[in-house]
């Protein structure tokens, strides 16, 4: 035992090698093929494809490599980590390629990843695995006991289904001496054993005889099969049953049905009774030819019990015997030819395809691998493909039944993103068959597209003065793209307007594409907006198109008419600062001149106005809305020119004041009033006459009395104050007066006669004047303090030395002052210094109305108060008020006043408190910025006031 497993062992392992030669030299041939024994059990080693293709064993895995085998059963698998071929079923030769010498499996490798498909032929040999067998193990021959020796008996043949020496080889027989085993060879090389009769019979002897017989294979070990026969010995028949054919020959088409009878056999006897009665029966036939065929035992008519297909069986021999009632027979051979009937549509099998691909991807593209298959023969098996019409592919063909289906052009999503590819196969019969497949393919998008405006360009009115964040427009674009690339999103391109960066104005949202306002629009500064609005898709990279985007600002009536003719002038009543009148309608004024003697429609003056607004809000109309004399002045309706309606009577007024309205024909209407003072005088100077006489009752002047009023009595008590002070200190002092006076009191005066004073009652004055002027102004840039030089004159005489007497009007009055021990506390360098070497002319600040306080630099005394408790007070105080617009204040007053040495600081105290209350009324001036005028009549109240305060 150990032996024989080891032999088979050494004969499968030489198959083993010599089916891998086979295979390297037909891979070296571009195909390949295999060899490997029958019955292995599943996952047996077939071959290694992966080397004998040069294919990567990495690259098997990730492309999808698998083996496809025709037919419904897959028999072969490919190990993807290993790249080996392996038996995926038990495979039985016998039942693959019954009758064939060769049997040849085909399977196909197929590379998804690639599209590539590889042809393995797998041949698969025989083993001993099958024993020989005999259709009735159990036989019955009846022969009649006057049988001649040598007669031959055909007896049953064994089936072995291996081939070659596997197959069956020889018979022998066994059991008794009268017969003997005669193995005959038949024209398809077959053996067939018959009975030879080698000894006579005799029935009274043994009526039965039995007999073994062996049929034995080739195998190592050989298998044998076997079959009991039992021959009966009958009495004597004179005729045997003869066929009318030694051969029977039918050809019936493949779609005969069921229960036809395809051929009835004839066999005569010319014996009576018994001895000429055939019957017929199969004698030799295959388990396929005896389930298939029926035969009629007593008619001989052969009938088809179930259909026949050419493509599994296409011919049928059966052996026919004829026996009598004397058990005599003949026997005839049927062959029965199947013909091939169009009865198979073509039979397309999807090996490989692929559900998407690329819209980018190149003509050529393999996209699905087909396998094409009729099992009919001859022209019907005869398969023509096709696709539908109007797709952008095409067939290839790949091998000898398989076609690829490749794109024949670019494709394109955004035309078709799917496509139902119909494959058509038709074979050549008569009436063709057909079949079809259908491939679904889905396209896959590439940014190929930009996105695309809904509008080749935009434009949009937005009214001025719109509010911030207000929706402009919408723009639109689409992307024919699928998915992320066809998600466009909006932004502004950037630019300037009016020197600032676009986006402060407008702005896009990015999804939508709605483009807001970020700021007013004034139709006065901007007109047009041009901008650029970019959308971009989202793929990688992004595609953009840009569009342009006109704003055009509306206008809208938000300015009122400007009159520029009659010039502005403020309305009456109107604050300072102010303009216009009460409901805030413009007001202006002018002067014309119109001769009495002027025709009806002559011009007198024509309003000119103007309106910032554009179209029809800038229209212009204008109306006589006020006139002194009804029906005598008109305004042209678009013109503006004030005509006379009619010839001036001598019973008109002279001086007309006519309001003018200027509207607009915006909604609602705004309008603006021009005042034109008409006089009807027939030259200037009555013009001017008329003006004048006209002009006092209508100045506003009381506002500024008021004030000036104000001011002269805040001075006025801040004076009066200083002079109760003054005189209290003269009291304080004069009753100190009163006390006895120290000895050397008297002094002071030594040699000074009474006779060089002038006073009264004790109050003594230097003959000595000083006359000034003051020029006051509100609005000059300048006021002045002049001193004229004529005006300051020496009324006493220079005081001679103490040794010297001299005339009062001869002494230098500071001289005299400066040698008495109780004189005024006046400097020497001021007592000194002559008149001419003051000052001309004080140059005050504007901010100032009246500034004093120069005064208290004045080198002579104004006031003198002694103990006496009588004032000598002699003012003369020229107060000339003249107030008119560019003119200036000028107050004109000589002092002279002789006053106490004590007395100047004090001036200079009230001087500084005149300059504060003058510098808080020319600052109150200035803040109002007004021109006033101030006739005769205010002056003189004016003079009056001062008189009283002084």
């Amino acid at each position: 035992m150990c032996a024989a497993r080891e032999g088979r062992c050494g004969r499968r392992q030489r198959a083993l090698l010599c089916c891998v030669l086979v295979a390297a030299w037909e891979a070296a041939r571009g195909q390949l093929r295999y060899s490997v024994p029958e019955e292995l059990p599943k996952g047996s080693f077939v071959g290694d494809v992966a080397t004998d293709l040069a294919l990567e064993l990495a690259a098997l895995g990730a492309r999808g490599a698998r083996v496809v085998s025709p037919g419904r059963t897959q028999y072969f698998a490919l190990h993807a980590s290993s790249g080996h071929l392996v038996t995926a079923e038990r495979i039985d030769r016998e039942q693959l390629c019954r009758l064939l010498e060769k049997c040849v499996l085909r399977c196909e490798l197929i590379v998804e990843g690639e599209m590539k498909v590889y042809a393995i032929e797998v041949e698969i040999t025989d083993i001993n695995d099958n024993t020989p067998k005999f259709e009735e193990v159990q036989m019955q021959e009846e022969m009649s006991e006057t049988t001649a020796i040598g007669f031959r008996f055909p007896l049953p043949v064994a089936h072995d289904p291996d081939v070659g020496v596997n197959s069956l080889q020889s018979y022998a027989l066994s059991g008794d001496e009268h017969f003997s085993l005669s193995v005959q060879a038949g024209a398809d090389g077959e053996k067939r054993p018959e009975l030879v009769l080698a000894k006579a019979l005799d029935r009274e002897e043994a009526a039965f005889h039995e007999l073994l017989l062996r049929a034995s294979d080739g195998g190592d070990p050989a298998r044998t099969g076997t079959a009991r026969i039992r021959v009966a010995v009958l009495d004597a028949n004179d005729n045997a049953p003869a066929f009318s054919q030694a051969v029977y020959t039918v050809r019936v088409p493949e779609d005969v049905p069921v229960g036809s009878t395809l051929l009835t056999v004839t066999a005569t006897d010319p014996d009576d009774g018994t001895n000429g009665d055939v019957k017929y029966a199969l004698k030799k036939a295959t388990e396929t030819a005896s389930k298939i065929f029926h035969l009629e035992p007593e008619t001989g008519a052969i009938r088809l019990v179930r259909n026949l297909d050419f493509e599994e069986w296409n011919s049928y021999e059966m052996e026919l015997q004829a026996r009598d009632g004397g058990g005599l027979f003949d026997t005839a051979k049927v062959s029965i030819s199947v013909t091939d009937v169009n009865d198979n549509a073509p039979e397309i099998s999807v090996r490989s395809a692929l559900s998407e691909i690329s819209e980018d991807a190149a003509p050529g593209t393999v996209v699905a691998l087909l396998h094409v298959q009729d099992r009919d023969s001859g022209a019907n098996g005869e398969v023509r493909c096709s696709l539908g019409e109007g797709v952008p592919f095409r067939l290839e063909r790949a091998l000898d039944d398989y076609y690829s289906v490749v794109t024949a052009r670019e494709l394109d999503r955004e035309r078709a993103s799917e496509y139902n590819v119909t494959v058509r196969a038709a074979d050549g019969g008569s009436p063709a068959l057909r079949s079809g497949a259908v491939l679904a393919l889905r396209v896959l998008d590439v940014n190929d597209n930009a996105p695309v405006f809904a509008e080749a360009r935009y434009s949009a009115r937005l009214p001025e003065n719109n509010a911030e964040g207000a929706l402009v427009l919408t723009v639109r674009a689409w992307d024919a793209d699928w998915g992320q690339n066809a998600r466009v999103r909006y932004r502004l391109r950037e630019g300037r307007l009016r020197g600032a960066p676009l986006s402060s104005y407008v702005s896009v949202q990015a999804e939508t594409g709605a483009l807001y306002a970020l700021r007013s629009f004034d139709y006065e500064e901007v007109r047009e907006v041009e901008l650029w609005v970019r959308a971009e898709d989202g793929g990688a990279p992004p595609l953009s198109s840009n569009v342009s985007v006109r704003l055009l600002i509306a206008d809208e009536n938000d300015n009122a008419p400007q009159v520029l003719y009659p010039p502005a002038a403020p309305a009456p009543g109107a604050g300072v600062g102010a303009w216009g009148s009460a409901s805030g309608a413009w007001s202006w004024a002018g002067v014309e001149l119109a001769p009495r003697s002027a025709e009806p429609g002559a011009l007198v003056a024509k309003v000119v106005a103007v309106d910032a607004d554009a179209g029809q809000n800038a229209w212009l109309s204008y109306e006589l809305a006020k006139a002194t004399e009804p029906g005598l002045f008109r305004v042209g309706l678009h013109s503006g020119e004030v005509r006379t309606a009619r010839s001036p009577l001598a019973r008109d007024a002279a001086r007309h004041s006519l309001v003018v309205v200027v509207k607009d024909r915006g909604r609602p209407a705004l309008s603006a009033t021009a005042t034109l003072t008409v006089v009807l005088a027939e030259s200037v100077a009555e013009l001017l006459s008329e003006l004048g006489s006209a002009a006092a009752p209508a100045e506003p002047a009381g506002s500024l009395t008021r004030w000036l009023v104000l001011a002269v009595a805040a001075v006025s008590c801040l004076f009066l104050a200083f002079l109760l002070l003054l005189l209290a200190l003269r009291l304080r002092r004069w009753r100190r007066s009163r006390l006895p006076p120290p000895p050397s009191a008297g002094a002071a005066l030594r040699g000074v006669p009474a006779s060089h004073f002038v006073g009264i009652d004790g109050v003594r004055a230097f003959l000595r004047s000083y006359s000034h002027d003051v020029s006051l102004t509100a609005d000059s840039r300048k006021s002045q303090l002049r001193c004229a030089g004529g005006s300051c004159c020496d009324t006493l005489p220079a005081r001679p030395p103490p040794d010297e007497a001299a005339p009062l009007r001869g002494e230098d009055a500071a001289a005299h002052r400066a040698a008495e021990p109780d004189g005024l506390p006046v400097s020497a360098a001021t007592a000194a210094a002559p008149a001419s070497s003051l000052p001309s002319r004080f140059s005050l600040s504007s901010r100032s109305l009246c500034s004093l306080s120069s005064l208290s630099r004045f080198p002579y005394p104004l006031f003198s108060l002694h103990s006496h408790r009588r004032l000598l007070f002699t003012p003369l105080l020229y107060c000339v008020v003249s107030f008119s617009s560019g003119r200036c204040i000028t107050l004109g007053s000589p002092f002279p006043f002789s006053v106490s040495p004590s007395f100047p600081a004090l001036l200079s105290i009230m001087a500084l408190a005149v300059r504060g209350v003058a510098f808080l009324l020319s600052s109150l001036l200035s803040s109002f910025s007004l021109k006033f005028v101030v006739n005769a009549p205010h002056s003189l109240c004016c003079c009056a006031l001062c008189r009283a305060v002084f």
